[in-house]
């Protein structure tokens, strides 16, 4: 049967919140990192990466807690950990990539389609840990513009990490990169479409029928 989910608009407001704190970080310490050299260079990048890479996984995870169905769900411990470790990595390079004084446009544009296929991954690759009784599809359109966001969002902030832009410009970057990377996040969650198994069907459908309001969860199935 097919499962409808809500969201907890508090929890929702919390993500987009670290969302935008972890990117104004990010954006603050690869700017420092471009005026770093030796061992102080690599320490600016890993914690940019961290902060930007981990800010973003931290954002999917409570994201998620705001998310509830009719049924249980729990996650799998080493794609969970794995999820966290993909977006880092794919930061990383991105920030190694542009923060050389040769980069340019192309690096630019190929170094953020690297990052934001990244953390598109850590998304399915999260959405992917979970354990419940229903099977997860997704809408290939909306699950299309979620990457596509995710591209976009880490093409921005690659080139404002170069731009070393004044505290203005970056409270407003990191306004607009925590909207875009919720907004890859939700996007992708409408594309989720869940199934409960047949076993369950009964047990469920008393919950399901009493369930609240749909609000930007995923979608049930169509028929």
């Amino acid at each position: 049967m097919p499962l409808i989910g809500t969201h907890d608009f508090v929890l929702v407001a919390l993500s987009i919140l670290i969302a935008t704190f972890a990117s104004y970080t990010a954006l603050d310490l690869a700017g420092r990192m471009r005026r770093a050299a030796g061992w102080r260079y690599g320490a600016w990048l890993a914690a940019a990466a961290v902060a930007m890479g981990g800010g973003i996984w931290s954002m999917h995870f409570i994201a998620m807690l705001a998310f509830s169905m009719p049924i249980a769900v729990d996650y799998d411990v080493i794609l969970t950990l794995l999820s966290l470790l993909l977006p880092v990595g794919v930061t990383a390079f991105g920030f190694y990539v542009v923060g050389r004084r040769e980069a340019g446009a192309g690096a630019l544009a190929a170094s953020g389609l690297v990052m934001g296929l990244g953390i598109a991954g850590m998304h399915y690759m999260g959405m992917a840990a979970m354990r419940m009784a229903a099977d997860l599809t997704y809408d290939s359109l909306f699950a299309a513009l979620s990457v596509l966001i995710a591209i976009g969002a880490s093409i921005v902030a690659l080139w404002l990490a170069v731009r070393g832009t004044s505290l203005g410009q970056r409270l407003l970057a990191a306004g607009a990169m925590g909207l875009a990377v919720s907004g890859m996040h939700y996007t992708a969650m409408h594309a989720a479409i869940f199934t409960g198994h047949s076993k369950v069907d009964h047990a469920q459908g008393g919950a399901a029928s009493r369930r609240a309001t749909w609000r930007w969860g995923s979608r049930p199935s169509r028929p």
